[in-house]
């Protein structure tokens, strides 16, 4: 039986080796270089992160456009995601492509599209590309020495672009006063944070596709070595981690205690305006804190709050002036760069904004409490089987949920998901992932132990 591949919120992901194979990464890339034909694009920009198979998926999908006479930029080693998308702008090119699961475990790959200006691509775009996928591609392709011979192939410095790029939009000179501590959790974003900060404390940096048994995503539970660290030296004012491909950031305070993308985000916001007086729309999607939407209307900014997936917020990155994006899971995008989530980029600017006050994290999160006032977020990933899950996306639909133990429903909002606002501080959501067999569930709350009774309280209503 042929297997149907669809995109998710970001890309299409498998496991490799069962629906990722070489077989199917050039079925997808046939489907994607017919789009790029259909729209007269000459050029493409491909690179893959540090998982299993990267090089060879790669150049598999590079071999895919050679024999569809599109000239391709290869990427020299592993890359980031931004990387790859700064590239398509740099070089003019039609089309990024980027072999990575994100921060999906090691046992999956998968395949993102970025569009011209280095964002992802729009959903229109990537639903041409999926009808154009078919059953099979087995045909001839031409080797990456005669695309090379032929005008077909240029391989790039995608890592040294993005560096180049940096220096010139930050100070990073003074940002050697900052401590920092780097979890690259083993992805692509470990050689150039090293390049231009080298006097950070580096920890997994190391090419490991397996990522040491663990899925390398940016959050609290997953950061215990880098908390740890900071906790431990004096010497260390922040700690950054991004994520398998950098498109994602988490950080850690001073004393190594978790920063989640919500403050990230108030912080960002509050830099970019309050500082440096910059302007323009806010937009956040539906799982974000509405201390981003106090804080827009504190200072006189347009919000919106968009589904989920940041692919939503870069088409409005396209067409509008957006000072802030940013989603609950680290995809965070700021005026000024290219219309892309770069966890590299944000945790830049974080960095820029503590070297800039000479203040820590900590005090630079206090100063967001004064305008919009304390909080705190947590989420639970429930892994749970298919019927589970639909009997209760089933009973979110039918509004079946009136409380979470004590917690009464006061309203309820179903933009992508299902928030159940509880309190005038307090909201408790649901959601199916994406990409993952996983139910998400999120919870805001005045503290982070209050947060945490909430989502101990759904869970027992959800299992019961």
């Amino acid at each position: 039986m042929i297997q149907t591949i669809k995109f998710g919120t970001d890309g299409w992901r498998a496991i490799i080796g069962d629906d990722y194979t070489v077989a199917n990464v050039r079925r997808i890339a046939t489907g994607t270089a017919l789009w790029l034909k259909s729209q007269g694009a000459k050029n493409v920009v491909i690179g893959h992160d540090t998982r299993f198979g990267g090089p060879l998926f790669a150049e598999t999908t590079a071999r895919v456009m050679g024999a569809h006479d599109i000239h391709v930029y290869l990427a020299k080693g592993f890359v980031s995601t931004p990387m790859v998308s700064l590239g398509v702008v740099k070089t003019k090119s039609d089309l990024g492509i980027v072999i990575t699961a994100s921060h999906n475990p090691h046992t999956y790959n998968g395949f993102k599209l970025k569009s011209k200006h280095g964002s992802p691509s729009i959903p229109d775009d990537v639903n041409a590309v999926e009808k154009r996928i078919p059953d099979t591609a087995d045909y001839e392709m031409p080797t990456l020495q005669f695309m090379a011979e032929n005008n077909l192939l240029t391989y790039v410095d995608l890592e040294t672009i993005y560096d180049e790029h940096a220096r010139n939009s930050f100070d990073i000179p003074s940002m050697q006063s900052v401590g920092l501590a780097y979890d690259a959790m083993f992805g692509a974003g470990q050689r150039s944070v090293q390049r231009l900060l080298p006097n950070a404390v580096a920890l997994h940096c190391d090419h490991n596709p397996g990522f040491h048994g663990q899925a390398p995503e940016p959050i609290m539970r997953n950061l215990t070595e880098l908390s740890a660290l900071l906790a431990s030296r004096n010497d260390l004012t922040v700690g950054l981690a991004n994520d398998g491909d950098a498109d994602r950031i988490g950080m850690c305070d001073e004393d190594g205690n978790f920063v989640d993308s919500h403050h990230l985000l108030l912080l960002l916001l509050h830099y970019l305006h309050k500082y440096k007086g910059l302007t323009g729309k806010v937009i956040v999607t539906f799982s974000v804190t509405d201390k981003m939407r106090k804080m827009a209307e504190i200072y006189g900014l347009d919000f919106e709050v968009t589904k989920i997936g940041f692919k939503y917020i870069a088409e409005i990155m396209l067409h509008e002036d957006v000072l802030v994006g940013g989603e609950e899971s680290g995809g965070l995008a700021v005026k000024g760069h290219i219309p892309e989530r770069d966890g590299v980029w944000m945790g830049l600017m974080i960095m820029e904004f503590m070297a800039k006050t000479g203040k820590t994290l900590k005090e630079l999160i206090q100063e967001v409490y004064e305008v919009v006032g304390s909080f705190a977020f947590d989420r639970y990933d429930l892994h749970l089987t298919e019927a589970q899950k639909h009997e209760i996306i089933e009973k979110c639909q039918a509004n079946s949920y009136t409380n979470f133990g004590d917690y009464q429903v006061k309203a309820t909002d179903n933009l992508d998901g299902y928030k159940f606002v509880l309190s005038d501080d307090e909201w408790l959501m649901i959601r199916p992932s994406g990409t993952e067999p996983v139910l998400r569930v999120y919870a805001q709350a005045a503290t982070f132990a209050q947060a945490n009774k909430i989502l101990e309280a759904a869970k027992m209503t959800l299992l019961t």
